[in-house]
């Protein structure tokens, strides 16, 4: 699925992942994230720390943090419960379990449902969102370990143009404190929030660079162009 692959992103970057389906964009992330191991190579976090020796809660409690395509979040509990179980989950069992939310982390869960657009309704079951505010969530369930860098698989899949629009707003706020790596097939939300776009096909990379030159790439049109949702 990957093949002499090399890649590199910047700390405070958003970096956008494109390619044709089978191109191995998700399998990259599921090397980096730990949940499948190459049989040769090396993946280097923050120019020390070798990623391929650890498994994926290791990385997980090193700030690499990862968002699936499908929205998971847990729908009869409230929005704030969500964050709260999310900012909990790298704490002792029985902190979660006897020790009341501090005062530091009610206000992170307060600031947190702002940044996603949320806060209005803090109180109200998951369920009741819509796909695209469930995205929003789950992003916010992530970002309140504080990441130092977010790999977010098709954020905006099934998004309103809307939706799709203040969640590449959001992103680039985030992306001030953190890296941020994206899997996406909707060229206009590509356009509005990559700093830089890196090209795969057939397990390698093809091509990388800013917008501009990506399209106007005679390869990476050759290779993608054809499907229909990756116009430019």
């Amino acid at each position: 699925a990957l093949k002499q692959l090399n890649f590199a992103m910047r700390s405070n970057e958003i970096k956008c992942l494109i390619g044709p389906n089978g191109a191995g964009k998700t399998t990259l992330i599921d090397v980096l994230t730990g949940r499948v191991k190459p049989n040769q190579g090396t993946a280097i976090f923050l120019d020390h720390i070798r990623l391929f020796h650890k498994d994926e809660s290791e990385i997980s409690q090193l700030g690499i943090r990862r968002k699936f395509q499908k929205p998971s979040v847990f729908e009869a509990q409230s929005l704030f419960d969500n964050l709260e179980l999310a900012l909990n989950s790298r704490k002792h069992i029985c902190n979660r379990i006897f020790k009341k939310i501090s005062s530091s982390d009610f206000d992170r869960i307060l600031a947190v449902s702002e940044q996603i657009n949320l806060f209005p309704k803090l109180g109200k079951p998951a369920g009741i969102l819509s796909h695209g505010e469930k995205q929003w969530l789950e992003m916010g369930m992530l970002m309140i370990s504080e990441p130092k860098l977010m790999l977010l698989d098709e954020p905006v899949a099934g998004m309103t143009r809307s939706e799709a629009d203040r969640t590449a707003e959001m992103l680039q706020s985030l992306s001030l404190n953190r890296a941020i790596l994206v899997v996406e097939h909707d060229m206009e939300f590509v356009r509005k929030i990559a700093d830089n776009v890196t090209v795969m096909d057939q397990g390698s990379v093809i091509a990388e660079g800013n917008m501009m030159q990506i399209q106007n790439d005679r390869k990476v049109r050759e290779v993608y162009l054809g499907d229909e949702k990756s116009s430019f």
